[in-house]
Formats: C-alpha cells, structure tokens, sequence
C-alpha cells in the first residue's frame, strides 16, 4: 500500500510585491520521518514554511499537511502540527507544567488527558524532575525541550522545527537531539526541520536544499554527498615535491598542495590510502581523511554560506502572524 506524503506542495507561488521568495516549489515529506530544508538566508524557507503552517497564503498553488488544504481548511492544518520557534516563546514567570497545561487547554485537552499527557512528555524529555520549577531557572538546552515538549502536547502528526539548536551549546544540542531523533518512532510524528548545522543534517532521512524559492536537489544526505565527488585524502611526505611527481604517474585524480599537506581529490579514501602508502612507502609522514560534509554539497549547489545572503527578520514576523491567526480563532 502507497502511504500519500504528510506534506506536500504542488507548484508553490509566494510573491511579497515583485519579488518572488518561493518560485514553483514541488515538495513531498513521508510521514514519520525526519525531513530536513536547508537554504540560506532568504532562500525561501521560512515563508516555505509559513505557507505550511497556515501563517502566509501562497500566491498561486496548492499545500497540504496532513491530507487539508492550507487555504481551505487552515483550522484542520492549524490542529495536525506542532510548531517551535527559533527564538523561545515559554512564559518564563510559569512552571515546566504550569506552560504545558495552558497550552493543553488551548488545544481543548480536558485537564485528566492534560496531565497525562504532560507526564508522559516531561518523562521523555527528561524534565518531569523540574516540572514545578519555574521556566527562568531553566537553562538554554531545558526551556528548548520543554518547547518540543509543548508543541507535542496536542498529538500532532508534523512537527516544525525552525533551528531548534540555534544558541545552544555543544553538549546541549546533543542532548536535544537524543530526543529529537526517537520523535517518529515514539511520538508517531513528522519532523520537518530547519537547521545551519550540517552535522544535524545528516540525521534525516531526506533533505532539501532551497536556493531563489526553487528546490535545487533533494535526496538522503549520503545521496548527496555522492554529488560532491569523492573522498579527499590528505598526506604529509618528506619530499611533497617528489611524493606528488610519483602518484601523478600512477594515479588519475586531481592532486594538490598546500599548506605543507598534499590533497588527493575525488577518490576513495579506502583504496587510495593503502595506495599511497605502497607506492610512497617510508616517506609519507602522516595520512588522513576528509568525507565529503552537507556543507560541501550545499557550498557546491548554492555557491555561499547557509548564512549569507539577505537578512531577513523571520522569526518576529512569523510570530507576529501566528497572533494574529490565534487571535482571529
């Protein structure tokens, strides 16, 4: 049996006066998987996004989430997603709970499904400890699990995360993302995520990179750093000079130097390694080896950094249509 995607698109529009930020978008997410969209800064996400979460009406085309309509039925939309921000909306004066419950009932959850729920929620992300605590004593990396905590509340079938990570440190985005990956298996829940850190790239089933409002590729992140060209192998030899002279003669690949390293291009490490290494012999100093990144693939495809290009205030003005569609019910 052929599952219909949870989301998808069909030949998006979104025009802000002449400039087109989402141009033509095709898009299609499996559900209960993890989907990442990558794109720099005014590529097109967040307005992407924003369509999908009923925030922003496309110009043309047609979304779905969840089998409804975004423009049709944005109320059916609204109740089948969950939604973190990139920057914290918790009300710091309440407790974990106490924040959990009021978005309960903002759902329309009566208050025995209400703490149960949070119970189960607090317990899987680690929090049920601190549940009375008030929010401002939490650190960065808590308020951001109790915030994927509340957009689970409600039992929704695709979760938006827009830079969860963004501000935390090392050791806090990898406890968030402990509990982020079991999301689909234990919550029966769609990601749909946003990210600049191309290592929390690699964990999703499919990825997509958008560039001018248009999905430039799309595949699983080992499918696409199979776009990039190969392994790179760097060595160190007593004579470089001699030890490039050598394997120019006996091996077809694109071989540099710098920086004191010579850099093999486009191969594979596991064969040209050992390779190197019988025909150099005593002479190489060092060897080491680089696989190809996201960050690689998506320097190739877009020619910049996933922060460069327009800056655009995103999150303010996502939340600023989030209250207004809240508050029109």
């Amino acid at each position: 049996m052929i599952m219909a995607p949870i989301i998808k698109t069909e030949s998006l529009v979104k025009d802000f006066g002449k400039i087109r930020a989402v141009d033509h978008l095709n898009l299609e997410v499996e559900e209960r998987t993890i989907f990442g969209f990558l794109g720099p800064n005014g590529a097109g996400k967040t307005t992407t996004i924003n369509i999908l979460c009923t925030l922003l009406s496309p110009t043309s085309g047609r979304a779905f989430v969840n089998g409804y309509d975004c423009v049709k039925e944005p109320h059916k939309v609204r109740s089948s997603i969950g939604i973190v921000f990139q920057d914290m909306t918790l009300d710091k004066d309440l407790t974990a709970f106490e924040n959990l419950l009021f978005h309960a009932y903002l759902y329309g959850l009566n208050r025995e499904k209400a703490k149960a729920r949070i119970e189960e929620l607090l317990n899987f992300m680690g929090l049920y400890d601190r549940k009375d605590e008030p929010v401002k004593r939490f650190s960065g990396g808590m308020k951001r699990r109790l915030e994927v905590a509340r957009g689970l509340m409600h039992y929704p079938k695709v979760l938006f995360l827009d830079e969860p990570t963004l501000g935390l440190d090392p050791q806090s985005r990898a406890n968030l993302w402990e509990h982020i990956i079991k999301l689909p298996e234990t919550q029966g829940v769609t990601v749909f995520m946003t990210t600049h850190y191309m290592d929390e790239a690699e964990v999703c089933q499919r990825v997509a990179i958008i560039d001018h409002g248009r999905i430039i590729v799309e595949g699983s992140p080992d499918e696409l750093k199979r776009m990039v060209g190969g392994d790179v192998v760097y060595f160190r030899a007593r004579d470089n000079k001699r030890a490039i002279r050598i394997l120019k003669e006996k091996i077809t690949a694109q071989i540099d130097e710098g920086d004191g390293e010579v850099f093999v291009h486009g191969v594979k490490g596991d064969v040209c390694i050992p390779e190197i290494i019988r025909l150099l012999g005593e002479e190489v100093l060092s060897v080491r080896l680089q696989r190809p990144t996201l960050n690689d693939v998506f320097l190739k495809l877009t020619g910049r950094g996933l922060r460069e290009g327009a800056q655009e205030d995103e999150f303010k003005e996502s939340i600023r249509a989030y209250r207004r569609r809240f508050d029109r019910g």
